[in-house]
């Protein structure tokens, strides 16, 4: 297959392995009432085996070369709107959709990862599942590891690396490996307020290296110790060294105990 030249500016890597895109495909699972929003479908190469699984499917593409490519692949499912994601008003993009479902699937470029990333878990959609594929470090930062990013993503999906992918699987070649995550929609939010939640976690992790109680300038320290003490932390306990879940719990024992 001849890959057209790739723009740097657009973060362009082109994933030439057939079996590594089926995996990518299959990692969603999806009826034919269902939407699938495609992020940089590039040549189509994706696409295609999204296509046979019969749902509805939108792609946004910000090169406009690729119109060549995915042009044949446009039917009464399936169309492309070309621009910058990030721009773009998908509730408005899908309203004329009778959809059951919605989920998105990308290869994100590396220079834009967090803030579509971001886009995604704070629209006012109710995505299903969101299946990317990212630098290795940024999928184990977000599965792994406990940070801004993770932890606002887990305010309403649960989040999960499935596979690894080597650079050598593109053209052309990254400097970094790949991996695919998968974030789950959780059955409900962590707190009714989200507002909230990202400003706790925000300021949690706003100096690396800092401990939580040097961090956390705007909230009662003493509320924030006892609940810690109760979870078996000690004072000088950074953010990024509770468990997640004991992380989660702190902010919803926090707010009960603020709105008491």
């Amino acid at each position: 297959m001849n890959y057209v030249k790739a723009i740097k500016g657009y973060g362009q890597n082109f994933l030439k392995n057939g079996a590594i895109l089926e995996k990518i495909a299959n990692a969603i699972t999806t009826k034919e009432n269902d939407l699938i929003i495609e992020i940089g479908p590039g040549m189509g190469a994706l696409t295609k085996k999204l296509k046979k699984k019969g749902s509805f499917l939108i792609g946004y593409e910000i090169d406009e070369r690729m119109d060549e490519f995915l042009k044949p692949l446009e039917d009464d499912k399936t169309k492309f709107i070309y621009g910058d994601f990030l721009k773009q008003n998908v509730l408005l993009d899908i309203q004329d959709i009778k959809y059951e479902n919605i989920y998105v699937i990308a290869n994100i470029p590396y220079y834009i990862t967090s803030p579509i990333i971001f886009n995604l878990i704070e629209a006012n959609i109710s995505y299903k599942t969101i299946c990317l594929l990212v630098q290795k470090e940024v999928a184990e930062r977000i599965t792994r590891e406990n940070n801004t990013l993770s932890l606002s993503i887990e305010f309403l999906y649960q989040s999960e690396l499935l596979f690894y992918v080597g650079k050598n699987n593109f053209i052309p070649a990254p400097k970094v490996d790949s991996a695919v995550i998968r974030l789950q929609r959780k059955d409900e939010a962590v707190l009714a307020d989200r507002s909230y939640y990202y400003r706790f976690v925000k300021q949690a992790f706003s100096k690396k290296r800092k401990t939580l109680k040097n961090n956390l300038i705007d909230y009662d320290w003493s509320i924030v110790k006892d609940i810690l003490e109760n979870m078996g932390y000690g004072e000088s306990v950074r953010a990024e060294e509770i468990v997640r879940i004991d992380f989660i719990n702190l902010v919803k024992e926090y707010k009960n105990r603020q709105d008491l």
